[in-house]
């Protein structure tokens, strides 16, 4: 299922996108292929960057240097089954990459790891446990890759840690914790993260409102997992996950205090500080805390007879990829708001803070049409389609170290704000990742009118292209991107 992208809005006169192509190169992918994938990749031991393009035959391997000079290409038919997905990956001791391919039933993973250097590839096999009972999430840290799954009827996380072609299996423990409603009404882990399931959180990156509204949330750190939950608007509940001693920690913060009652409370956590939100159709209000300590830094009351002050753009809302509506009102806004699960999301970079205050739904409706209500009388099964519609409204704010709201009229575009510019000007990318390098970030997509895998480099600030032509008169710069979804590493 595709999902909105949204990113910073922009309001200027004229943008000079900040980007540059590093690299491109042909590449032929089967059009027919249901199963096209690719990766882009960082060693962060050596700042090698790696490029896997993969179709139902073959996976291309393109290594780059730190400079981003092309170093070894490597090009191997698919050894895996078909219907795996590429999980992830892990690059080895010996400096030679791991992909991970998963099973649909999440029972199995295929392991291929590849000798670039000799142009072959070694094939491992890894059976998850028979009572796990699915798959959380996966994500890397520091070259290595990581699982974290469920087992039936346990009380317990496991995360599987593969290095090296060996897989070292780590159990979490949460018998001790409750799950209450508000009403005190006592419920299971596995029913909590079954019907809301855990969004993980890029932690040194922008994350869409579309992620941030989840309830449930992971936070993936240098020893630590972060594991919040907002399923009761009166407090968000914290695990603390420790990598190096596996135990597990419970935090409580009290959601700000409201008047009326609210029907959606959330949080978003962020360098060691937390951010609740929550939000009626007479108030919004939000606390910035510490996460250590719990000490509040931070608290706002809007009613909906006042005028938001802290924010950098105007209050919009959005329907289905539609141009964003401004509302001119706390009240209206507030009155859509209202109806949407409400969310918070905090991007750090150049000492301040860029906050997406606001609330995201998706709705997924199920249509059978004339001609399928015939068949079904044959006795044909009915053939249903699917009509996905969503809904957004938000604000932006900038803050700065001590959460002090910045106004600033016009600000220089980030290089998140000119990659997603520039994909929803150029409606032939696609297969697009996002890697954040330390004071830049690589775009790598496939171009699908050249036939070619490019690589962009994107940097902040007003720079002229390539061509030395501006894009003038952008007069909104919103959140809609059509152009499906993006991975970020």
């Amino acid at each position: 299922m595709k999902k909105l992208l949204f990113i910073s809005l922009l309001f200027s006169k004229s943008i000079l996108m900040g980007q540059t192509v590093l690299n491109s190169f042909p590449l032929t992918l089967d059009a027919s292929s249901e199963n096209i994938q690719t990766l882009n990749v960082e060693d962060v031991k050596t700042n090698d960057i790696y490029v896997f393009a993969a179709d139902d035959k073959n996976i291309n391997i393109s290594k780059y240097n730190k400079s981003l000079f092309l170093t070894s290409r490597f090009t191997d038919s698919i050894r895996t089954p078909l219907n795996k997905s590429l999980n992830g990956y892990s690059i080895s001791e010996d400096g030679n990459p791991l992909l991970y391919w998963g099973s649909q039933d999440a029972k199995n993973l295929k392991i291929v790891k590849y000798f670039l250097d000799l142009k072959t590839a070694r094939i491992l096999n890894f059976d998850f446990p028979e009572n796990n009972e699915y798959i959380i999430t996966s994500f890397q840290k520091n070259n290595v890759f990581y699982m974290l799954g469920k087992e039936k009827g346990q009380k317990h996380l496991l995360l599987y840690e593969f290095q090296n072609g060996k897989c070292e299996i780590k159990m979490f423990d949460l018998s001790n914790f409750n799950f209450l409603t508000e009403k005190g009404q006592a419920f299971s882990f596995s029913l909590l993260i079954r019907s809301y399931p855990i969004q993980k959180i890029e932690s040194d990156n922008f994350n869409s409102l579309d992620k941030t509204s989840s309830i449930n949330k992971m936070y993936v750190l240098e020893d630590h997992i972060i594991l919040t939950f907002d399923y009761n608007t009166q407090k968000t509940q914290v695990l603390d996950l420790n990598l190096q001693t596996l135990e597990v920690k419970e935090k409580t913060f009290s959601q700000p205090d409201s008047k009326k009652t609210a029907k959606s409370s959330n949080s978003f956590y962020t360098d060691g500080k937390l951010f609740q939100i929550k939000a009626n159709n007479d108030e919004f209000l939000y606390d910035i805390k510490d996460f250590d300590s719990g000490q509040i830094l931070k608290s706002i009351s809007v009613s909906k007879n006042d005028t938001i002050r802290f924010k950098n753009s105007p209050l919009l809302v959005q329907a289905n990829n539609k141009k964003p509506q401004e509302v001119k009102t706390t009240a209206k806004f507030l009155k859509h708001l209202s109806d949407l699960s409400v969310g918070v999301s905090v991007f750090k970079q150049n000492n301040k803070n860029y906050v997406t205050f606001g609330g995201f739904v998706e709705y997924v409706f199920t249509n059978y049409n004339s001609m399928d209500d015939i068949l079904g009388e044959f006795g044909i099964g009915a053939r249903p389609s699917y009509d996905i519609q969503n809904k957004m409204a938000f604000f932006d704010s900038t803050f700065d170290s001590n959460f002090d709201f910045v106004s600033t009229k016009q600000s220089e575009p980030l290089a998140i704000d000119n990659i997603y510019y520039y994909l929803s000007t150029n409606k032939n990318a696609s297969l697009q990742n996002i890697l954040k390098l330390k004071d830049y970030y690589i775009l790598s997509y496939y171009d699908n009118a050249l036939k070619q895998f490019i690589l962009r480099k994107f940097t902040d600030g007003f720079i002229r292209e390539d061509n030395g032509n501006p894009i003038m008169n952008k007069s909104v710069f919103s959140r809609p991107a059509s152009f499906g979804v993006i991975k970020t590493r």
